[in-house]
């Protein structure tokens, strides 16, 4: 018999639309062959299943459908939801509650790895490299003076838990800061203000299960906007992506063992990607993404890619390792 395997997309954040790309991308990767692969559309408490044109509910007591009074139970939840309740371990939790194999990291390091100042926090107190930043809570008062003298100009200012690339700005000036705070925080209840680190933005994808761990090659960002914003990650004309990155082979060693490194730190699983800036041979980690883009134009399919291996048998890998 084969698996069931539902694929989950779209959540309640601002990328919505690209969970429905990432999502159709899996699906139309994944082998039929050797699995019975069903689409879902997660919006809120509505929970349905496309399945020949028409919508099905989902049973939450026991993550099923009914058609045609036939019960089909899925066995493995395959999540392709961008920022929450896809990345920031809700889902995680409800599929732990009702013993449920699921594709991501589990609650603890979904969670932590979503709210950006957390998981900066901890890994920083292991030894790794961050640009300073400063913290602020919605209806707190802010000093902008005070983040000036911590951070300087240039400044990203971001939203500190969520997924995308929404609400982000790079502010040169004192007198852009406030604005950049306000519209982050139209995006979330905390916001992230970040040293600005001249250098070269790369990242690096990988996979462990029990059996292997694939580390897959480094990708070197050059975007065509001010920074890598969400333009330039989803519109392939905005940004340069070379894979592998022109980098010393020295260098992607150390990128690659690093983010092995930090893939154990965060105790993830499944697929993850962990994007970097390299100054002055020093590397900076931005941020540890665990449900990373799978559109066609995303950085994990054309790393897999450009190592000669199939996506499907990559995905394949994450299913069967929970078996």
């Amino acid at each position: 018999m084969k698996r069931n395997i539902l694929i989950i997309a779209g959540g309640d954040s601002a990328e919505f639309e690209i969970s429905m790309q990432t999502s159709q991308h899996i699906f139309n990767t994944l082998d039929k062959k050797q699995y019975q692969v069903y689409l879902a559309v997660f919006r809120g408490q509505n929970w349905k299943v496309n399945l020949e044109d028409r919508e099905y509910d989902i049973d939450k007591n026991d993550f099923s459908i009914t058609v045609d009074a036939n019960k089909i139970k899925f066995d493995f939840a395959y999540i392709a939801i961008h920022g929450t309740p896809g990345e920031n371990g809700i889902l995680q939790g409800y599929f732990n509650l009702i013993n449920i194999p699921h594709s991501t990291c589990d609650v603890l390091s979904s969670s932590l790895t979503f709210n950006k100042h957390a998981c900066n926090t901890y890994l920083k107190a292991l030894g790794y490299q961050f640009a300073k930043s400063v913290l602020l809570k919605k209806n707190e008062k802010f000093d902008c003076k005070l983040i000036e003298q911590t951070v300087g100009f240039p400044c990203f200012v971001k939203p500190n838990a969520d997924g995308s690339s929404f609400g982000i700005s790079k502010v040169k000036q004192f007198s852009e800061l406030e604005n950049a705070i306000l519209k982050a925080f139209n995006e979330g209840n905390e916001v992230i203000i970040e040293e600005f680190i001249e250098g070269l933005e790369v990242t690096c994808g990988l996979v462990k299960t029990s059996k292997e761990e694939i580390v897959f090659p480094i990708t070197e960002v050059v975007p065509k906007n001010e920074f890598f914003d969400f333009e330039a990650k989803y519109d392939p004309t905005m940004a340069e992506e070379i894979t592998p990155a022109r980098i010393s082979s020295e260098l992607t060693s150390r990128i690659q063992n690093l983010t092995s490194e930090i893939y154990d730190a965060l105790k993830c699983k499944g697929i993850v990607r962990i994007d970097y800036i390299i100054r002055n041979n020093d590397i900076y980690m931005l941020e540890a993404n665990t449900i990373p883009g799978m559109t066609a134009n995303s950085f994990i399919p054309k790393q897999v890619k450009a190592m000669n291996r199939e996506l499907g048998d990559i995905l394949s890998l994450v299913i069967e390792d929970q078996f």
